[in-house]
C-alpha cells in the first residue's frame, strides 16, 4: 500500500510523498484493522537517524555561498519565520482543543518531516502534528503558482525540480549508514531531545560543507525507505476518534496556514527591502514550506534558484534544530506535554 501510494504521490510531484503516502496507507489500514500492526521502535529509531542524514543533506557548500553578503538579513528573516510560527501555534493552541508543544510543533514552518519524526519525543501528539504540518504543505503546494503567477505575471510558474539518485553508490550507502549509527548513538548516550534525529543531521551537515561537492548523497532509495517508516509508524497510531479531532481542528488550523502565509509574504518584503534580491526571490525563499515545490516554481519562472534553495535549505535544518528549545520554552509558560501513545 505505502509503495502504491508513494509511485502515485511521487508522479504526481507532490512532496514527501512516501512519507505522506505511508501516513495514508497507515492510517486507512488503522481505521479498517484497528491494533493490528505497529512500527516497532528499533524501526522507527532507525527511520530516525537515516531521516536526519537526509535533512542534514540539505546543506551544501555552494547553496550557502549563494548567500554572500546576503546572510544576515536572510538569519533575521528565518528567525522572524520560527517567532511568527510560535506566535500561530501559541493563537492556535488557546482557540482549540490543542496542547501547547502540539499545537507549536504543528505550526512549525519549515521541516515538515523533520518535526513529524520529532513530534512525539518532544511529547507532542505525532499525529496531529503530521495532519497539520502536510495540511501546511499541501496549501503551499497548491497556492504557490497561483500567486506567483497573478503577482509576477511576466514569469511563469513551473518547471521540474532535480531529484536524488535512487540507488547511489556504495560509498553513499555506507556514509549515509556510518552518520545515522555515530550521531544516533552519539546523541542517544547524551539523553538529548530527539537526537536520534539531530544527531545524524548536524553529522550530515558538517561531511557535506567539508567534503568535496558530490563527495556522497543520500540514496533516495534509503530516503524513501526512512520517511515512509516514519509515515507508517504515525499513520497507524490513528483512530477513529483522532481522525474526528481533526475534522474539528480543519478549519481553525487552515485559518493559522493562511495568516502564516500572509505573515511570511511580509518578511519577504522586508528582505526585498534590506538586500539586493527580487521580491520574486525574496517571496519564493520566505514561503513557509513546501520546498520541492517551490523550488519547481523557481526553476520555472526564471527566479534565482540557487538563492532560494539555500534559504530553503537552510532554514530546514535551523527549524528541525531549533524545535527542541522552542518546546521546552512553551513548556515553561504552559501545561505540560504528555505524549500521546497510539
Amino acid at each position: 500500500m505505502t509503495a502504491g501510494v508513494g509511485v502515485a504521490f511521487d508522479a504526481a510531484g507532490l512532496p514527501s510523498p512516501y512519507l505522506f503516502g505511508a501516513l495514508l496507507a497507515g492510517l486507512g489500514f488503522a481505521l479498517v484493522r484497528p491494533g493490528r500492526l505497529a512500527i516497532g521502535d528499533p524501526a522507527f529509531t532507525v527511520g530516525q537517524a537515516l531521516a536526519g542524514v537526509a535533512l542534514g543533506a540539505y546543506v551544501q557548500a555552494s547553496s550557502l555561498s549563494a548567500l554572500g553578503r546576503e546572510w544576515a538579513p536572510v538569519a533575521g528573516v528565518s528567525a522572524a519565520t520560527l517567532g511568527v510560527s510560535l506566535l500561530a501555534g501559541v493563537v492556535l493552541a488557546r482557540a482549540t482543543e490543542l496542547d501547547r508543544p502540539t499545537a507549536a510543533l504543528g505550526m512549525i514552518a519549515g521541516g515538515a518531516s523533520g518535526i513529524v519524526t520529532m513530534a512525539r519525543d518532544l511529547g507532542g501528539d505525532d499525529r496531529l502534528v503530521a495532519f497539520m504540518q502536510y495540511l501546511r504543505v499541501l496549501v503551499v503546494v497548491l497556492l504557490t503558482p497561483v500567486l506567483v503567477a497573478l503577482a509576477f505575471p511576466g514569469h511563469h510558474a513551473g518547471g521540474v525540480a532535480a531529484g536524488t539518485a535512487l540507488i547511489g553508490t556504495a560509498r553513499d550507502w555506507y556514509v549515509t549508514a556510518g552518520l545515522a549509527l555515530a550521531g544516533g548513538l552519539v546523541m542517544r548516550v547524551a539523553r538529548v531531545p530527539a537526537g536520534v534525529l539531530i544527531g545524524p543531521m548536524v553529522l550530515a551537515a558538517a561531511v557535506s560543507l567539508s567534503a568535496p561537492k558530490g563527495w556522497y548523497t543520500v540514496p533516495g532509495l534509503v530516503q524513501d525507505a526512512a520517511f515512509a517508516i516514519i509515515g507508517l509508524q504515525v499513520g497507524l497510531g490513528f483512530t477513529l476518534d483522532t481522525v474526528r479531532q481533526t475534522g474539528r481542528l480543519l478549519l481553525p488550523v487552515l485559518a493559522s496556514v493562511l495568516g502564516l502565509m500572509a505573515a511570511c509574504a511580509g518578511l519577504a518584503v522586508a528582505l526585498d527591502q534590506l538586500t539586493s534580491v527580487s521580491l520574486l526571490n525574496a517571496y519564493l525563499a520566505t514561503t513557509p514550506g513546501g520546498i520541492y515545490a517551490v523550488l519547481a516554481v523557481a526553476f520555472g519562472s526564471g527566479a534565482n534558484s540557487t538563492f532560494v534553495i539555500a534559504v530553503q535549505g537552510l532554514r530546514v535544518v535551523v527549524m528541525v534544530l531549533l524545535a527542541p528549545v522552542a518546546v521546552r520554552l512553551l513548556l515553561g509558560r504552559g501545561e505540560p506535554a504528555v505524549a500521546t501513545t497510539p
